[in-house]
């Protein structure tokens, strides 16, 4: 295998890339939907679940959404709101 070569600043980059993605979703993932705790555990279960927080996150974000926890709480107050949403997406 060759050896790739890179800039620091170009290494810099990918890091803060990495902790953007880290910081934008599996952190809401595991604070917002308390994904650790999680009882499902077996089979295609989490793979599914985490699909289904993901396209969560990311309606909401395309929505305008910046805060993730408010936006489920705003959207679970009217059973009409979720299905808006989806609409409107």
């Amino acid at each position: 295998m060759p050896m790739v070569s890179a800039a620091p600043l170009q290494v810099a980059a990918w890091v803060r890339g990495h902790w953007a993605i880290e910081n934008r979703l599996h952190w809401v993932r595991d604070v917002t939907f308390d994904e650790d705790r999680s009882a499902v555990r077996t089979g295609t279960g989490p793979q599914v679940m985490a699909t289904i927080r993901n396209t969560i996150v990311s309606v909401l974000r395309l929505a305008g959404h910046d805060n993730i926890a408010a936006a489920l709480r705003h959207h679970s107050r009217n059973p009409h709101r979720p299905v808006d949403l989806l609409h409107a997406a």
